[in-house]
Order: C-alpha cells, then structure tokens, then sequence
C-alpha cells in the first residue's frame, strides 16, 4: 500500500523542519533537476542564470562587457536588441559574443568611444522549447566633470555670524562623494558648530577667529572613473570687536565703538531646509535621510520626532551631530511629518518634513516554473505590490500575449494564466512584467510539457547511519512527469511499511520517527507513473548512543592543591570517539599544569583563575553529549572561622571474622574538617613477600566503616585506612595488627610459556614465574612436561624450583614440540596447565635453491628466478631466498677486476626476484641461497650475465677557447660513464641575436677519438649557444649547453705590443688571479680589464676528477669571493670568467686546502674602472638633481600621497583598483600608468634601453596639477595606459531613465 503524505499543517520538530528545508530543495528540482545524467536528455525550455544589472554604469577606460548567461535543452542562442531594435553584432567589428553564451564584449580600449555604445539593451535566449528575455540593462558610461570656472572673492564676516561655504560639485555619473580639507590635504574639523550637509556645502552656525583661513577646498571624489577634483580654495577672514573698533576709530567719532561684549546672541534660525515645511519623497527599501541645520549663539542643538508616532527604534540613526536622521529600510508605515527643533538658551524653533513613501515593484508572489505533463493542469501566478499599484502585462516567448500565437489551453486573468489540459506545443517561456513610474519587475517563468517515466536520482545502496532512539531519514530523491507516487519497502520480500510506524514526505524520503535496533535493513524505494517504474535500494544501521556513565564531580578545593575530574564515556564500538575538555565553553588553558589520563582531567598547583565550570565533550561522528562540573577554588583564612582541609586519618582499627580467604575491618572515623568524607580508601601490605609497599585492596563509601574483604592464602596482612573528602586524601592510619592467611593450593599456572631451540639438538622452554604473593604457599616449584607433536611419545616431565628456563638436550632438528608448565607448592598442585606448540633448534639449510635463471630485462634491471628448495632441507623456518650479485668484467675492458658483492633478500617462499640498478655494458654473476632462523645454505653455482649497452652520461665538461673574428675552438672531456662504445659526438649549435632570439640549428657529427674541434667561418662580434652529446650504439646521451661569442675584430686578439697607437676594442681580459686557502675555504681574487657591462662566475672542482665543474654567480661591482665548504687537504681547480658582449675570457689557477693563509688582496679604491664607475653614479645624482629643481620652480605639480600618506586621513587614502580605495593621483593630461621596474635578461646581459638607472623609471606621472581654473585633476594608478581627456566643460548625454522604470 501507498504511504499517507505527511499533513502540511502538522507541527514539526527541529529535526524536521530541516527535512522540509531539503522537501522544497526537491520540488525546485522538478523545474531543474540537479542529476546531470537526467539533464542530458531532459528537454526544458531557456532560463536567464546571470545578467548585468538594470542600471549599468560602465568605465569609458575598460572594455563593456554586457552579461547574459541561460540554461536549456538544447543549448539556446542568443540576440539583442539596442534601443529597441535588433542589434546586429556581426556588423560591428569591435562586438564579440562569448561562444556558448549571450555575454556581450564591446572592445572600446582598441577603437572606439564609451559614449556611442550607451542605450538600453536586452538580451533574448532561445531554444526549440521558447525564449527567455532579461531585464532592460542601461549602459551609460561613467562621469567625473570638471568644476565650471569661477571666481571666488574673499569672504569677511565678523566673529559669531553665521556662514554656508558652497561646494556645488560637477554633476558625475555616478554623483561623487564631497569632502573639505585645507591645502595640506587635511580633513577639515567638524562638529555641532561646523558641519557639512547632505548637498556637500559647508555649514557654520557661527564661525570664530580660529575659522580664518585661505583654504577652505571641496573636493569630489568619483570612485568609478578613480579620480578626484578640487574646487578653486575659498578665503575666510573673521574680524573681531577691537578689530571693528580700530577701523571706527579711524573713520568715525567715539561715540560709536561698539560695546566690550565680543559676541551677539541670538536664538536659532534655520540654514536648511528653508521655511517650515518642507516634503520628502523616498522609495521602499531605500534609506530615508532627513536634515535640517541651524544656525544661533550659542550653538544651537538638534532634536528629532515623529508627528502622531514613534521613531523606529531598530532602524533609526543619527549622523553628523544629530543634523541628520535616517531611517533604514523604510516602508510605507514611515510615511508622515517628522519635526525637527533646534534648540539654544535665547529659544527654539522647528521645521516639519512631510515623508512620502512610494514604492517600485516588489514580489508579493513571483511566477514559478511548471513541469506538466501531457493532459495536467496548472497556473502561473505574478503578483505584485507597490505604490503606485503595480500594472501587470503578460508576454509569450518575448511577444506580449496580445499577438502571440494562440494557446486554446491558457487563459489569462489578470496576474494568472490557467492551463488546462496542456499538450507538448503547449511549452513556452512566458514573461511577467510588474511595473509604476519607479521601476519595474520581470520574470520569465516556463511551461514545459514532459512525458518522462519516473527516475530515482539518490544513489544506489546508499548507507544511512542513525543513533538509537532518534529519527531516521531515508532519501529517495525522484523525477518524472507525470509526477511518480512512491512506496517504500523493507527487506527482499517485505511489504508496503504502514503508516502508523513511517511517514511518507513528498519529495519521497522515508521517516522513521523513532528508530530502534530493530530498524537495521535495507529499504527499497518504488517509483511509479503510467509511463512506467523505478526502484532503488538504500541501506540503514542504528547504533548505540555515547553515554557518560561516570560523570565529573562537583569539587571544592583549596588553594595550591591538585584536583581530578573523572569522565568516563560508553560508546558504539564502531564509531569513533573523541573526548574534549573544555573550560567555560572554551578551550582549556595552555598552562602545563593541566593534564588528561585517560578517563580523567586533572588540575595541579589550582589558582584562583581555575575555577570555573569544566565540561567533558564525548563526540562520534553522528551523535555528541557532555556533563559539567563546577570548580570551586577557596584560600585559607587566617580567621578562625571553618577550615576547610583534608580529613584527619582515621584510628582504631580492627580485624574480626578471621576466614581462610576473607576478614572483617573495622576503624573510627577522623575529623572531617568541615568536608564531608565521600569515601574510605583501604590499602594492604604483604609483610611476607614484599615489606613496605603497599597495594590497593577496595573502597568503600564515607558512610560505612567497616569492609569485608577478600583475601589470598598464605599472606601476611597488614592493613591501613584513608579518608577522602571534597578536598582530597587524609594521611594513612595506623597499621593494623598482622594476619597471616592458610596455605593453599596455587590458584593459577605461569604465563608466557614458549619452546624455541636455541641450538640444533635442544629445546629451550621459558615462562614467567608466579610472584610470592601467587604462590599460595610455602615451596614454589614448576612441573615441566614436554612431548613432540607428531609422535606417540608421552609427557616427559622434571620439577625445578627458582628458575624460569629449563633445556630439554638430545631432541632431533627443528622438529615441533607440546610443552607446559604447572605450579605446585607444598600443599598441591594448580589447575592443569594449558598445552602450547614449540619447536626444538634450528640448524643451517642443507641445500641450495636449483635451476637459477636469468632473464636482462634492460641494461639496468635484471630478473631472476629460481626453483625452491625441500622444506625439509631447510631445517627451520623459511626466512626466504637471498641473492649475491656481483660485477666481474667490464664489457669495455679487458682487465677483469671484482668489485664487492651486493646481497638482495626476497622475504618468504618467492621463487623470483629483480636486480635494479645494474650498469650497462657489464659482466655480472649471481648465485643464490635459502634463509632460515640459523643463517643462509649453500649457494647455488654462480650464474654469469651480460647487461646491454646503454647510452651515455653528459660530456664531463665542454669549454670554448681561442675566440676569434670568425672562429671558436671547443675542448671537452668524455663522459664520466660511457656505458658502452661511443660511436661519436654531435654538435649543434645556432647564433643568437640581441633580443634574444635564436637563429637556425646547425648539425655536426664529430668522431668518437675527438676532444678537441675548432669551429670555422662563424659571424664575428656573434654570442653562440651550444649543444654537446656523445652516442653509443643505445642512442644519445645526455647534453651540456655552453654559449660564447666571436670576437667584434681582429685586433682583439694581437699581441700587445702590436697595433699600438692605433684605436682597437678592448676585449675582457682577467690577470693576477690568487688564491688563499684555509682548512675549509679559499678566498679568491683577481684584476679585471674590459667593458664595465659583464658578468664574472667562478667554476671550481676537486683537480684531477672527472666530475663536472661547480659553477657560481659573482656580483659585477666585486673582484673577489669566497668558496665555503671544502674539503680539507684537498687539491682543487678553479677557473674565473668574465662574460660580455664582446666576448668572454676565463683564468684558471690550482690550490691546496690547508692551513689558513692570508689572501692578496687589491684595494678598491685605487681600481680605473671604479673610479670611473663613482664618477658616473654622482653625474647620474647631478642630473637628475638639476631636473627635480627645474620641475618644483614651475610648480605645476605636487607630491599628494605622500602628504595624504603623512596625515594618514580615512577620506583620502589611497584606492587601488580591487577595493574602489585611493591610490595615487596621476596627471589627467597624459594618463600614463608607471612603468615597472626594469628586469636583466635570463643570459645576464644588461640592455640600454632596461637600465635600472633610467630616468623613465623616476618618472613624475604620480604628482597631481593645476588646471588654468585652479581645479586639482587627480587620477589614481592603475592599469589603464590611456583614456580620453576630459574637456573643462561638463557635457553628459542624457541618461535614459524611464527605460530603468518601466520594462515596456
């Protein structure tokens, strides 16, 4: 039977409540479904997924991009319209649409202006199924206008008037955020005094002396363009009363000074708004800003209300000094007159501001997509609110309703369309648009009409995992149309489950309320509609909860002393636990003075910061409960109120009821010392087997003083009692008197009972003895009983006392043993003891594995195989086989020398193992042996194999010598391993021009005796890379790379003395090369002559070896370095080059590591080509000193950041491009970006034009400038290389805003 679908209406649990959460997941999924197999072949109409927003304001220096991304089967395609008409994209060379999609991308940084491409666009998605459109998107392009020219007069105005500086920013797109700061980029202070408003004018109520200044500056910060402008400053000048009466005294007679009071007061009036009232109209959801600002003396103060109600309390807040209210997400219910009082000693007066709120368009129920199938019904309703009311108009696949194509199974009323009895043609995209004079809502909503069998989209043989006693949720995620009834079933053969236990959800998960053991299983969820059915199994196990069943204890201790909470936790066996420790919620603290054992928590050295409540946390992966207790820390008081102290140890004690194996003890409580005793601690002492150590026999609860206990014969008692309270542990008792128990048989056998040979004729058995306290009495002794396994033999067996090892001598090799061992004392015997298998020693193996073959799998690896040897011969256990191989004769070499063997092991009975790592071209032999427990067998003959060639290893070195006009010679050393005949060497080599670009790839095959080759008719003054590798028969080796240049003429090569008095290009040239060696270093010096522009390296290796050289990387200002690391008493090569564009030249030398020696070293300072270097670096500083001194003296520029960088002011710091932050201001005019530092090429050499010296690179494009109107042009750093300059005159084309409030 079909399960009853839960009520809608029924109260639900937590628990269930996220189930309905996952419910509606489900039914969304109807629309979409999230299986991508099932979207594979699910046709579904077009789905606008992402698009640009409404309004869309765009950056003229950046490319458009217009976005418009739709889901659907098949894929849909994409148009546009502009303006409102068809926009043809192929015909415009700088649109692309992004492939598989509508984004649009309008390339204006390459051609083209931002200005002609603003409009209204709207995207159409489209597919077999219908077409989706997407909002109206409003490109305009962004703003920053300049202030218009004006001149400003300087204002004068006596002391305690007051003043409205105006700011009147440029209007922008977006509008720009106004500021005031003086000329040293300083915010200008406000407070109740001095204000701006919400227009961006600057407000005093009454201005002081201290107001005076010459640089009041506005300025307008647009974020979308990045760019700041200033207004030309403004001059305030405050006179005060002796001031006036200076200049009266000059003009007029005395009678008429004005009077020694400084200021006249007067009540508030008003600066804005004007008049006494005044409307305010604001949108829903907006925030509504009120302001009202006066102006008085004294200063007035401001005052809020709301006419007939109460002000928000949640979303009201008050800005600039109580000057401004506003109100958050305002709604319709914030309309009406909110009064503003301004208020001083000399009077009051208001202004009341009528607010209207209206309201766009906004969702009371947006329409929702419908999966249909043939023949169903249904309806999509839009339905909107705002203020105005909302007009609702209805258009199919992007054509109003009224001229689409007809439907008979939709009807139209009003905000709903009813479909009846609905076919496949019947699916389309339908659009609802909701709009009023200030704004508009579209949806597109789809019919699709499926016929589709039902499908089960959860996993197969998913496992659910639930606690006992806890509800369990069972998936069945499903799809189908039309829509699938589903049951549910338990077991292979089990029924429909019944409602009284189950509850059935709609989107198919099974519930069990309440889950017990018994609901372990597995269920099988079915699918059916008429087209056909689907099932699929999943799999629930219930386990155990976490249960503390010792829970921590409430704990009062003292000060100094050590406390311990217990927390011991059951859990499910299969889950895994983890137990956590918290104090007051939060983690414990890193102080070692806490500690956790196991089940306990434990506190040492307690302070007064520890107390507090600590929590033990027991966590599995499904389930987690914890237990509290309180710590309470408490000092002692030198008053003699309570003293809080451990227990005074208990006396009196006494032994009665004496039995064979048990007693009673009884004592007398101490002094609880204001603590209750929670419990009694008895501990016992074997005065016979073990004198002073005490050993722990029970306890027992603080109300009880007596205790039966158990006991063990032939002990000697001895017992003592603690007390423990809240505060922790008494001192022992007393003693009590001693009792001696009866004798008794052993009640148990030795353990660890092993037999192993530990020579070829005997077997060797051990246990571990039984202590004193085991012995249950006098004479300890053990009966050793032993037999082979295999044989009828009986038991022999010997008694021995005081040893844990006997030798059973004379047994036959490695053959297997029963042993035992029984306790007896003088009164009996124990319990039979259990038998365990041994066996007798092992002996070497008698014979070596046969047939050994092997198998070259390549010149490196080898594979062996061999047949195993008779276990029987083996005469022990098998450890396995093990392999000595060896290489006798080199294949490129008639003298034969051995090298030492090498041993691979192949643990157990393998019979084949592989030989790594073998060198090629090499004669190896091999036998091998069987391992047992005693050592190795005889080896088997020696088998010979021949490894086949292989190619080689890198040349050992490649160096160019000799360069000349048209020729370089290369000198190498062979490969350290040929690894077979070299047959011969390849050369390739190829020219590499002054950008770096390489030139055509020349072959060259060189004879394998070679090792020296002079290459002719080469390009002089040309830089040459090289590549050098050495061929056996197996192929090519590794290579070595070298680069060298050909000389730039003849005459850098001639003698000295020849060509002189004659100009000739200087070609590096190194001299005086020393070395001075320590016991692990050496200091290495040299002269240098030759261009400035070169790299020196320093290569070194130990002399006489055929390792390559080590190569390091000398800073160019440095004729000397150091070489750590060396090896002492070692002779070394070490060779130091110079590398330019005119050719390169290296110095070799050989030293000893040794003693440390002191080095040669050349002073600097009296170097020509350091001389020469300083004297280039101060003409450098010099000149560029001259250029900053020409450059301040026309003072049309500025360094801004770094004075806004100084001052450190929230409103003007600097914007990068990621986060709309300040960055620093660039000159308007030529919107040049600053370049990059130079980089040195990857071969080292230094081009002119990347001079880390380049005056580009102290560039001025950061410092600000003055237009001729004295408004400040400041653009922020940033990628862009250009964009358009902007005229003196603000000229906007007009924005098209009624296509943002009405779709159509």
């Amino acid at each position: 039977m079909q399960l009853k679908i839960m009520p809608k209406k029924k109260r639900l649990s937590a628990g269930r409540a996220l189930l309905i959460l996952f419910l509606c997941q489900m039914l969304s999924a109807l629309e979409v479904p999230l299986d991508p197999k099932l979207l594979e072949d699910l046709v579904q109409p077009p789905t606008i997924t992402q698009q640009s927003p409404k309004d869309y304001i765009i950056d003229p220096r950046e490319n458009i991009v217009i976005q418009c991304e739709a889901k659907g089967k098949p894929p849909p395609s994409f148009s546009w319209t502009r303006n409102g008409t068809h926009f043809d994209i192929d015909k415009d060379p700088l649109v692309t649409m992004k492939p598989g999609s509508g984004t649009l991308t309008i390339n204006i940084m390459s051609d083209g202006k931002a200005e002609s491409y603003e409009g209204v666009y709207q995207c159409t998605a489209r597919n077999e199924r219908g077409a989706a459109i997407s909002n109206n998107i409003v490109i305009r392009s962004s703003r920053s206008p300049l202030w218009t020219k004006e001149k400003l007069e300087p204002i004068t105005l006596r002391s305690g008037q007051p003043l409205v500086l105006p700011c009147r920013p440029p209007v922008g797109l977006p509008p720009p955020i106004i500021f005031w700061m003086d000329n040293s980029f300083q915010r200008l202070p406000q407070s109740e005094r001095v204000s701006q408003g919400l227009n961006g004018d600057l407000y005093f109520s009454n201005v002081l002396p201290e107001d005076a200044r010459e640089d009041y500056i506005c300025y307008a910060r647009f974020n979308h363009t990045q760019t700041i402008q200033q207004k030309q400053p403004i001059s305030v000048k405050v006179t005060s009363v002796d001031e006036l009466n200076d200049t009266i005294a000059a003009n007029l007679s005395d009678t008429e000074f004005y009077g020694a009071k400084p200021h006249r007061e007067r009540p508030p009036t008003f600066l804005t708004p004007e008049g006494n009232i005044s409307r305010k109209v604001e949108l829903r959801g907006n925030v509504l800003s009120l302001e009202c600002i006066a102006e008085g003396l004294p200063t007035p103060v401001i005052y809020w209300i709301k006419e007939d109600g109460t002000l928000p309390i949640n979303r009201t807040f008050y800005r600039n000094f109580k000057k401004t209210l506003q109100i958050i997400q305002v709604t319709e219910a914030d309309s009406g007159n909110y009064q503003c009082i301004a208020k001083n000693t000399l009077g009051a007066i208001h202004h009341t501001i009528s607010v209207t709120v209206k309201a766009a368009p906004y969702w009371i129920i947006a329409p929702q997509n419908l999966v249909l199938s043939p023949g169903e019904d249904g309806t999509l309703i839009c339905r909107a609110n705002g203020n105005p009311k909302p007009r609702i108009s209805w258009l199919s696949n992007s054509v109003p309703i009224e001229i689409a194509p007809d439907d008979p199974s939709r009807k139209i009323d009003g905000d709903t369309i009813i479909f009846s009895k609905v076919q496949e043609r019947s699916s389309a995209v339908y659009q609802c648009n909701a709009s009023n004079e200030y704004g508009y809502l579209l949806a597109n909503a789809f019919v699709n009409v499926l016929a589709e069998p039902p499908r089960i989209l959860t996993s197969a043989n998913t496992l659910y995992q639930v606690i006992a006693d806890r509800p369990a949720l069972l998936d069945c995620a499903f799809f189908g149309s039309p829509l699938p009834s589903i049951e549910w079933f338990k077991g292979a053969k089990g029924s429909a489950l019944h409602e009284d236990i189950y509850i059935l959800h709609e989107n198919g998960t099974l519930e069990i309320p309440v889950a017990q053991k018994d609901s372990t299983g597995t269920y099988t969820c079915v699918a059916r509609n008429k087209l056909g059915m689907a099932k699929n199994e999943v799999h629930l196990e219930i386990k155990d909860p976490t249960r503390i069943i010792k829970q921590p204890e409430y704990a009062t201790v003292q000060r100094g002393s050590t406390v311990s909470f217990e927390c011991e936790v059951k859990h499910d066996h299969t889950l895994t636990l983890t137990v956590t420790w918290l104090k007051d919620r939060g983690e414990l603290p890193s102080d070692g003075r806490f500690t956790i054992d196991k089940d306990h928590l434990v506190v040492a050295d307690v302070i007064d910061d520890d107390g507090g409540t600590y929590t033990c946390v027991a966590n599995t992966t499904l389930d987690n409960v914890s237990a509290s207790a309180v710590l309470s820390v408490v000092a002692p008081t030198p008053t003699p109120a309570p003293i809080y102290d451990v227990p005074n140890p208990p006396f009196d004690l006494e032994l009665t009821d004496q039995l064979d194996r048990s007693v009673q003890l009884s004592w007398t409580p101490g002094d609880d010392n204001n603590s209750p005793i929670t419990k009694f601690i008895i501990e016992y002492e074997d005065v016979m087997h073990g004198v002073g150590l005490w050993h722990h026999q029970t306890e027992v609860p603080g109300t009880q003083t007596t205790a039966q206990l158990k006991l063990s014969p032939y002990v000697n008692y001895a017992f003592r009692v603690m007390a423990v309270n809240s505060l922790g542990r008494s001192l022992p008792s007393e003693t009590s008197e001693q009792y001696l128990t009866k004798a008794a048989e052993p009640d148990k056998n030795p353990t660890a009972v092993e037999g192993l040979g530990s020579e070829p004729d005997n077997l060797v058995i051990t246990w571990k003895p039984l202590s004193g306290f085991e012995s249950n009495g006098p004479g300890l002794q053990y009966k050793v009983s032993w037999r082979q396994k295999d044989g009828d033999d009986e038991w022999t067996s010997v008694v021995v006392a005081n040893v844990s090892k006997y030798i059973v001598s004379g047994t036959p090799t490695f053959v297997p043993y029963l042993v035992k061992v029984q306790a007896l004392n003088d009164v009996g015997f124990a319990p039979e003891p259990a038998v365990v298998m041994g066996h007798s020693g092992e002996d070497l193996p008698m014979v070596a594995p046969g047939n050994v073959r092997v198998s070259v799998v390549n010149s490196t690896l080898a594979e062996v195989h061999w047949d195993p040897v008779p276990l029987k011969s083996i005469r022990g256990h098998l450890q396995g086989y093990r392999i000595y191989y060896w290489k006798a004769q080199s294949s490129s070499s008639r003298n034969r020398r051995h090298i030492e063997k090498k041993i691979l092991t192949f643990q157990g009975s393998r019979t084949h193992g592989m030989l790594p790592g073998l060198e090629p071209f090499s004669h190896y032999s091999l036998n091998v042996r069987v391992v047992n427990g005693k050592g190795e067998g005889p080896a088997s003959p020696d088998r010979a194999f021949h490894t086949p060639e292989g190619v080689p290893s890198a040349p050992s070195s490649l160096k160019i010598v000799n360069p000349t006009l048209d020729s370089l010679t290369l000198e190498w050393d062979p490969p350290s391993h040929p690894n077979g005949i070299l047959t011969e060497y390849t050369l390739k080599y190829q020219p590499i021009n002054s950008t770096h670009e390489l030139g055509p790839l020349i072959d060259l095959k060189i004879p394998a005796n070679k090792t020296r080759w002079t290459l002719k008719n080469l390009n002089f003054s040309t830089r040459y890379k090289f590549y050098f590798y050495a061929q056996t028969a197996a192929g090519s080796g590794s290579q070595i790379t070298e680069e060298a240049v050909t000389t730039l003429d003849e005459a850098g090569i001639l003698p000295p003395d020849v060509g002189a008095g004659k100009v000739q290009a200087v070609n590096p040239r190194i001299s005086k090369l020393t070395t001075a060696a320590a016991e692990t270093s050496v200091n290495i010096s040299w002269e240098y002559e030759g261009p400035e522009h070169v790299t020196f390296y320093v290569e070194y290796g130990v002399a006489g070896s055929k390792e390559e050289w080590r190569k390091e990387i000398v800073n160019r200002s440095r004729s000397f370095f150091g070489l750590k690391g060396l090896m002492p008493g070692t002779a070394y090569k070490v060779r130091v080059g110079a590398e330019g564009d005119s050719g390169f030249v290296s110095s070799e030398d050989v030293f000893e590591t040794g003693p440390a020696m002191a080095s040669r070293q050349v002073d600097i300072a009296t170097q020509g080509w350091f001389i020469g270097l300083m004297c280039a670096v101060a003409l450098l500083i010099l000149i560029l000193l001259i250029v900053c001194f020409i450059r301040r003296n026309k003072g049309g520029k500025y360094p801004v950041k770094e004075k806004e960088d100084a001052h450190a002011d929230p409103e003007i710091q600097p914007m990068k491009e990621d986060d709309g932050t300040f960055g620093e201001y660039s000159d308007a005019e030529d919107h040049k970006p600053l370049k990059k530092g130079s980089r040195t090429p990857s071969d080292r050499t230094v081009k002119k034009e990347d001079s880390d010296d380049s005056l580009v690179d102290y560039g001025e494009g950061v410092n600000g400038q003055f237009n001729e109107d004295g408004s400040f042009i400041g653009q922020y750093s940033g990628k862009k290389e250009k964009e358009p300059a902007e005229g003196n005159e603000s000229s906007e084309a007009p924005s098209p805003v009624n296509a943002m409030n009405s779709f159509v």
